[in-house]
């Protein structure tokens, strides 16, 4: 009983419980808890810049081998792109199918301001992501948290840190050692995750209300219902596939999933999903290069929403839409989920651009959205945790840079724990 109250896993579920039971009962009370979440992803979005210029660094420098790093990268930008298409193609059968929007009561659904998502959206342009991507200094990028301008930064350092040969080789010890403290700190975080999750799930349920979901219930279900034949399906066979079982994988980041549940954000388990992937069997330079970069562009549980919201407004506003329209939509989809990365409020930016590109759909429809955009958030999140981990395990199986003993330690003392 004692090891089992220790247990992480077990403190933030019994927290997230706790923090619903509060918002449902005292609504008033469960929105000032809200400090307690924000502070716990605070605390870790500052570690999470370091962690990964450093992790890809030492990950290149330590590979000195410019065709393999570029034979990663391909493979996981070609992953990246394929198995986005399939979840918002997924998402497009799915609405289609089910049809929530059909028949709903537009005055039920409370509205909300989204005047600021819709100029964004239509200012968001794919060029200016271009060049978005180079940061306007180092200081800058990881003052934004901006994970694309950190990732682009620390390729560069770690090609020039190749390129000075034996030069570099003490400068690394010290960036490796630097790494190792890194992740201590989010050890020490770690240990705080239970009271993040409490106070986010407290805010959320407390501000939002359980009664806030009613009106479009039906579009949450096939959202959720749409991830998990994503996850149990498609991720299921690929894994599968490069000789994984996804259940294991599963428990073995089930805190990592916990806490994304409880916060409604995947950037608060980043750090930990990169930790147990290399316990897990990941090399490191892999870990490093696909993990941050699927942070950007290998976001299936959004693009999942995205595909689905898109045809869920057009139902809601009895726009027909063809075939080729829809086809259409997939391909706007493909640009614009990749346009905000990064962005704060991304989701509700990309949807706004994609209807804005469309021309079909009332762009005001996102304001239908807001109310339960938070708890369809938890659901994009774990999809893209998950989904990101998955990509690693198989970018890692195919470029032999998988270790068996470290998978069978990795499970072993998860299972003894």
């Amino acid at each position: 009983m004692k090891r089992l109250v220790r247990n992480l896993t077990f403190q933030v579920i019994v927290a997230v419980v706790v923090g619903v039971a509060l918002g449902a009962i005292d609504p008033s009370l469960g929105k000032q808890m809200r400090p307690l979440g924000d502070t716990f992803v605070k605390l870790v979005k500052m570690v999470i810049g370091p962690i990964i210029f450093l992790t890809i660094v030492l990950g290149i420098a330590r590979v000195a081998d410019v065709k393999k790093i570029g034979r990663v990268g391909g493979k996981a930008f070609l992953y990246f792109e394929i198995v986005t298409t399939f979840a918002l193609a997924i998402g497009l059968t799915v609405v289609n199918v089910a049809r929530p929007g059909a028949g709903l009561d537009v005055s039920a659904v409370p509205k909300a301001d989204v005047s600021a998502y819709a100029t964004q959206g239509q200012a968001l342009k794919f060029t200016d992501f271009m060049t978005h991507i180079i940061p306007s200094s180092p200081v800058d990028a990881f003052a934004q948290g901006d994970i694309l301008q950190i990732v682009f930064f620390a390729i560069l350092f770690g090609f020039a840190l190749v390129s000075l040969g034996k030069k570099s080789a003490a400068l690394m010890d010290v960036l490796e050692s630097t790494l190792d403290a890194f992740f201590k700190i989010v050890d020490f975080i770690m240990l705080v995750a239970p009271i993040g999750a409490f106070g986010a799930m407290a805010y959320t349920i407390g501000a939002f209300g359980l009664q806030s979901l009613l009106p479009l219930g039906r579009l949450m279900f096939d959202v959720y219902l749409t991830m998990l034949l994503f996850i149990f399906i498609v991720l299921n066979v690929i894994l599968r596939w490069y000789g994984f079982s996804l259940w294991e994988y599963l428990r073995f980041i089930r805190e990592e999933i916990i806490i994304v549940l409880g916060t409604s954000s995947s950037e608060a388990a980043l750090p930990g999903l990169m930790v147990k992937l290399e316990r897990y069997g990941c090399a490191r330079q892999v870990v490093g290069l696909v993990v941050p970069t699927g942070y950007s562009f290998n976001l299936d549980g959004t693009s999942i929403y995205l595909s689905m919201a898109t045809l869920f407004l057009a139902q809601v506003y009895g726009v027909p839409l063809t075939l080729m329209q829809q086809l259409g939509i997939l391909a706007v989809l493909m640009i614009t989920s990749k346009g905000a990365a990064g962005v704060t409020g991304s989701g509700f930016i990309v949807l706004a651009s994609t209807l804005s590109a469309m021309k079909v759909v009332p762009i005001e429809g996102i304001a239908l959205l807001l109310g339960v955009d938070r708890f369809m958030s938890q659901a994009r999140a774990l999809t893209n945790i998950i989904g990101n981990g998955a990509a690693t395990l198989v970018i890692s199986r195919s470029e032999g840079e998988f270790s068996e003993e470290e998978r069978a330690r990795a499970v072993q003392a998860a299972h003894a724990a």
